[in-house]
């Protein structure tokens, strides 16, 4: 099995979640939905080609580990909608007029709570069943991107470029094991010899339920209606990559 790796890396990053009401929400690793975007984004697409990004999220399999877990920060967001230009029709991402109506909270001050991830270092591995955009499409897509990338939101620019290189495996999981950022023991940032959580999908790495969880993840949009929807499996459990030392002379 071939798959690509990708370093995701930024100052802030957001893995998003189920949201509820103002109170946003993120994750540990990254949803199918947001790296089908991501990867939609490098090759230029858009909402429009809603068919071509369904086909892509059921297409992608992945698996991931947190390499530095960093620290969760809130950031507080504040929006005065009684400004003349705010009381006018809004426009929602699904692409339908948005009007506010009833009581004093039309026109107050709407506050909102949106959770980043700083200084976070989280590597993904990721494969293709068959079709078009293949492996070698994406990671050209990658290389030199048809728009700017961000992880999560917009605000969210990555630190290094994305696409880290390509990797041969058994499977997703011994891809996570055997992957590491430098090949010289004192390296600054390698990671090799150290336990880190990770996620992976059922059947792509082990199933001991002593030492992992099954649980069901929601993280599929369906995106000719702009929702999130739908259910998959992952495993949960940790990794511990393996550096190959080289000698020294």
């Amino acid at each position: 099995m071939e798959a690509l790796v990708l370093r995701l890396e930024a100052p802030l990053m957001a893995f998003g979640g189920p949201m509820v009401d103002n109170n946003g929400v993120i994750q540990t690793f990254p949803a199918v939905s947001m790296l089908t975007g991501l990867l939609a984004n490098a090759l230029g697409w858009d909402h429009a080609d809603a068919v071509a990004l369904d086909h892509l999220q059921h297409r992608l399999h992945f698996a991931a580990r947190l390499d530095r877990p960093g620290e969760e920060i809130m950031d507080y967001q504040t929006v005065d909608l009684g400004q003349s230009f705010m009381r006018q029709t809004g426009w929602t991402t699904r692409g339908f007029p948005e009007w506010r109506s009833g009581g004093d909270a039309k026109i107050g001050t709407l506050q909102r709570y949106r959770p980043f991830r700083v200084d976070a270092l989280c590597t993904v591995m990721l494969t293709l069943e068959g079709e078009t955009p293949g492996l070698d499409d994406l990671a050209e897509a990658l290389a030199h991107p048809a728009r700017p990338l961000f992880i999560g939101r917009k605000s969210c620019v990555p630190s290094l470029p994305i696409l880290a290189g390509r990797i041969t495996a058994a499977n997703l999981y011994d891809a996570l094991c055997h992957f590491v950022y430098q090949d010289w023991p004192d390296a600054g940032d390698s990671v090799a010899d150290t336990p880190m959580s990770a996620c992976w999908p059922e059947g792509q790495g082990p199933d001991d339920p002593d030492h992992t969880i099954l649980e069901p993840v929601t993280d599929q949009r369906d995106w000719l209606n702009q929702i999130h929807g739908g259910q998959r499996l992952q495993r949960l459990g940790q990794v511990t990559p393996t550096l190959r030392r080289k000698s020294h002379e």
